[in-house]
């Protein structure tokens, strides 16, 4: 089997082995391309101590060199070399005592988590598979190096790598890896949140986010994401809804992945096609129902929007809006009402909510923009502005303009994994508003203080009026004239305007 490998990393093997060291490429770049996919970067494993590594090339980085691994730098490109390694005990269910060096490859490929990541190559000894991982990856299968249990007593964190791994290839977890998940899930106590919020971001923005249902059924969740699981069990009772809250999050953050992955606006599929690539044939039926409740007027209007805002979102704004998804409803248990006919309400569950998630997401590590990002949607995500200008002007100074074209991907992904029945009207609303927040945008009308034609030092020099609260508050009250009437934020025109409201004041 041949496979090709960038130039740097076969200049980093061909240096090493003409100094008498094994060299390949390993783990999971190996198994990326065996699937065809674009690896993110390209780990090499060798024979050569670290010390030899270094002699070796001329610019290396110390990136853990008590672990073997040592950072080459080709082309401002860092490939990291680790030497094949036995790791000793764990204690923690995380880091190995110590580990020892050694001169065998199998040695090595045999501590790795799943036979999916125990491959090797090298161009001249081609694939090195002891442990059958090439069989796997055609049955689509997770499953581990040897033992599970041993594997997972060694490192508690490769649980949710499994579950990850799942989502972004589209696996299914082998019966005994599975089980031992299920057996262990308490060990994830053990692992740090910052290591679990790197793999919980994977998993929610992978192919099949849908997986999340098995960090949940296999115990995990219990131990870094209990509201969630609260979620899963929360009965809505409310004839907009089909499914219990978490359920209805989970598909909801399915939908907004559908989105995201439409990155080319030229040639975009829609999103029943789309489905195809998700791996959840509840899904995929989902949208086939409601793109069946929906006419297609709606349906491709919508689609439409989708194009216009996705290409503009990073994978930082994807990591928040599926972020969002999740969390949108998180407050609902502790805000639900039930009536005299049983129906719950859920009254003020959007600003709840934002409070809960941005604890959950603190408490997961995550930095300060995300946090301030996700509580921003969430907290507007229920807002039902109607198409009309002088509400979306004011809606659109109150949540941020930035905002605006976020939101709406939270409202469709929200309606759409509600009940499909009373989908089209919210839809064509939402679509309504975004389109006349284009329109207005293109004249971009005063929607803060700071866009207003005319300054604190203005209302001063030219009014009069001395330093203190008073200007702030006549500046907030030429910001309502100004979003009832934008073509009042003309200089003249708010002077005129403060020194009536000022004069009034004082009389």
């Amino acid at each position: 089997m041949e496979m090709r490998l960038p130039r740097s990393v076969v200049e980093i093997i061909d240096r090493l082995e003409s100094l008498g060291y094994e060299a390949y490429a390993v783990g999971g770049c190996v198994r990326d391309t065996l699937l065809g996919r674009e690896p993110e970067d390209w780990d090499i494993t060798t024979s050569a101590k670290p010390e030899a590594v270094k002699k070796a090339f001329d610019r290396t980085i110390d990136t853990g060199i008590e672990h073997g691994t040592v950072t080459v730098m080709k082309n401002h490109v860092g490939y990291e070399v680790t030497t094949y390694r036995i790791d000793g005990e764990y204690e923690d269910n995380r880091h190995p005592k110590q580990v020892s060096f050694t001169g065998n490859l199998v040695d090595d490929l045999e501590r790795r988590d799943f036979t999916i990541n125990a491959m090797a190559y090298n161009p001249k000894t081609g694939l090195v598979d002891a442990f059958d991982g090439t069989s796997d990856l055609k049955r689509r299968i997770i499953r581990c190096v040897g033992d599970p249990d041993k594997r997972f007593d060694e490192d508690a964190l490769r649980m949710l790598r499994a579950v990850r791994f799942s989502g972004q290839l589209q696996f299914t977890i082998e019966e005994k890896t599975r089980q031992a998940i299920v057996e262990r899930a308490e060990h994830l106590q053990n692992i740090s949140a910052e290591r679990i919020r790197v793999e919980m971001t994977k998993l929610l923005i992978s192919k099949d986010s849908g997986q999340l249902r098995e960090a949940v059924d296999t115990g995990m969740t219990a131990y870094f994401l209990p509201e969630l699981d609260r979620m899963m069990t929360f009965e809505q009772k409310n004839p907009h809804h089909i499914y219990t809250v978490g359920e209805h999050s989970i598909v909801s953050v399915e939908i907004m992945n559908c989105f995201l992955r439409q990155k080319n606006a030229e040639a975009v599929e829609s999103l029943t096609e789309t489905t195809d690539r998700v791996g959840h044939d509840s899904l995929q039926e989902r949208l086939g129902i409601i793109d069946d409740q929906i006419d297609d007027g709606t349906w491709n209007d919508m689609e439409q929007v989708i194009r216009e805002i996705v290409p503009a979102c990073d994978k930082k704004t994807h990591q928040v809006l599926c972020l969002t998804m999740l969390l949108h409803d998180v407050a609902k248990p502790d805000c639900a009402t039930e009536d005299e006919q049983g129906i719950r309400h859920f009254h003020g569950h959007p600003d709840s909510g934002a409070k809960l998630a941005g604890q959950i997401l603190r408490r997961l590590t995550f930095d300060n923009d995300t946090v301030n990002r996700v509580k921003t949607l969430i907290k507007h995500h229920d807002e039902r502005v109607q198409p009309q200008k002088r509400q979306i002007r004011r809606a659109a100074a109150r949540i941020g303009r930035e905002f605006m074209p976020l939101v709406t991907l939270v409202q469709y992904a929200d309606i759409l994994a509600q009940n499909p029945d009373k989908a089209g009207e919210k839809l064509q609303r939402v679509t309504a508003v975004y389109r006349l927040f284009m329109e207005m945008e293109q004249s971009h009308p005063a929607l803060t203080i700071k866009e207003l034609a005319v300054t604190g030092r203005d209302i001063m020099t030219e009014l009069g009026v001395k330093p203190g609260p008073q200007i702030g508050e006549l500046l907030q009250y030429l910001l309502e004239q100004v979003l009832d009437q934008p073509e009042q934020n003309d200089r003249e025109t708010l002077l005129s305007l403060a020194k009536a409201a000022y004069s009034d004041k004082i009389e």
